[in-house]
C-alpha cells in the first residue's frame, strides 16, 4: 500500500512537472537570451528587495488571519506556530500543487493540538475568499479595459474556459440525471443509516472528517473580530499589489507601467498561479509575459524578464522562509510562547 502511494505521488510528481516543463518551453522558444541575460544584469534590484518586504507582509497578514478563522474552534495557535505552518504549506507545493493546503493543516494541527479536518474547513473559506477577490479585481479590469485588453483576456482566458465549460456540458442531460441522482441518493442513505454505518471504520472516519470539516466552515460566521478579519483581507491585497508593482521599476521598459495596470498583471498572474504546476512554473511566465505586452507594449524577452524577476524572487523566498519554518517547528524547540 505504501509503495502504491509512493508511486501515485511520483506519478503525480512526474506529470506536473512535464506541464511546467512543457510552458517553460512555450514561454522561452523564441526568446533572445542574451537581451534577458542583459535585461537581468542591469535591473534595479532595490525595487525586488521592495516587492519581497510586502510579499513577506502578505504571507504575515495570511497568518493572522488564518489565525482568526480559526478563535471560533475554540483553539487559539500562537501567530509564529500559524506563520511557520503557513509557510511550509507554501513550500510543499512547490513540490506538488495543492499539497500545502494538507501540509500546513496537518503542521499546525500536530503543534497545536487541533483537528486537522478542522483547520481543513477554515483553509476552504480562506481559499474561496481569495478566489472571490480575483473574481472582483477581474470584473473591475474588465470594464475598465480597453478594447486590446479585452481581446486579450477574451482570447487567453474567457474562450478557453468558455469551452471547457461547454465540453463538460455536452455530455447528454440523462448521464447528468444519473449522476446528480446517484450523488444524492448515496448521500441520503449514508446520513439516514449513519448509527450502522459507524460501526464500520471506514465510515466512522469519513462522517468525523465531514464535522470537523463543516465545522471549520462555520467559523467564518461566528467570526470574533469580523472587522479585523475584513481589514486584514483588504491589507493581504494591497501588500499583493504593491509587490506585483514595485517589480516593473526594476527595468526602464516596464518602469511606465501604473499601479491600476499592475493590478492586471496581478490577477492574470494570480490566475496563472492556479494552474496544477509546480510553483506555477511556467504558466506564470508565459501569461505575465503575453499580457506586458498588450498593457505595456514591451518586447518579449523584457515581459519574460520581469516575469522571472517577479517569480523567481517569490520562489526563493519561499523557499528560504520555508525552510526556516521546518526548522524552527521541527528542529528548534523554543520556550512555549503565550498565545495570540
Amino acid at each position: 500500500m505504501k509503495f502504491r502511494k509512493f508511486v501515485t505521488q511520483a506519478l503525480k510528481f512526474i506529470g506536473f512537472l512535464a506541464a511546467g516543463i512543457f510552458l517553460l518551453w512555450l514561454a522561452f522558444r523564441k526568446v533572445d537570451f542574451q537581451r534577458v541575460a542583459v535585461n537581468l544584469k542591469e535591473a534595479n534590484y532595490f525595487w525586488l528587495l521592495l516587492s519581497v518586504f510586502f510579499s513577506l507582509m502578505a504571507f504575515l497578514l495570511r497568518a493572522r488571519r488564518w489565525q482568526l478563522l480559526i478563535h471560533p474552534l475554540g483553539d487559539r495557535p500562537t501567530f509564529w506556530h500559524t506563520f511557520h505552518a503557513l509557510m511550509i504549506g507554501y513550500f510543499a507545493n512547490l513540490a506538488l500543487p495543492r499539497i500545502g493546503e494538507i501540509t500546513r493543516c496537518v503542521s499546525l494541527g500536530k503543534k497545536e493540538k487541533i483537528a486537522v479536518d478542522k483547520l481543513v474547513g477554515t483553509v476552504i473559506i480562506e481559499r474561496t475568499i481569495d478566489f472571490m477577490s480575483v473574481l472582483v479585481f477581474l470584473v473591475i479590469i474588465v470594464f475598465t479595459s480597453s478594447g486590446v485588453l479585452k481581446t486579450f483576456l477574451n482570447e487567453s482566458l474567457f474562450i478557453p474556459l468558455k469551452a471547457k465549460v461547454f465540453d463538460i456540458l455536452n455530455i447528454p442531460w440523462f448521464v447528468w440525471a444519473i449522476i446528480a441522482f446517484t450523488g444524492v441518493a448515496a448521500i441520503y442513505l449514508m446520513i439516514s443509516n449513519r448509527k450502522n454505518l459507524r460501526k464500520i471504520r471506514f465510515f466512522e472516519k469519513i462522517f468525523e472528517i465531514a464535522k470537523g470539516i463543516i465545522s471549520g466552515l462555520k467559523t467564518i460566521t461566528n467570526l470574533e473580530r469580523k472587522w479585523e478579519f475584513i481589514f486584514t483581507t483588504i491589507l493581504i491585497w494591497i501588500s499583493y499589489a504593491l509587490m506585483t508593482w514595485f517589480v516593473v521599476f526594476c527595468l526602464e521598459s516596464t518602469s511606465g507601467i501604473s499601479f491600476r495596470d499592475s493590478l492586471i498583471i496581478l490577477v492574470v498572474g494570480g490566475l496563472a498561479m492556479s494552474v496544477p504546476v509546480q510553483g506555477g512554473f511556467g504558466a506564470f511566465h508565459y501569461a505575465v509575459s503575453r499580457v506586458l505586452a498588450v498593457i505595456a507594449g514591451v518586447s518579449l524577452e523584457d515581459g519574460l524578464t520581469y516575469a522571472v524577476l517577479s517569480h523567481e524572487s517569490q520562489i526563493v523566498f519561499e523557499i528560504v522562509i520555508g525552510l526556516i519554518s521546518l526548522y524552527i517547528m521541527y528542529g528548534w524547540h523554543p520556550k512555549k510562547e503565550t498565545n495570540g
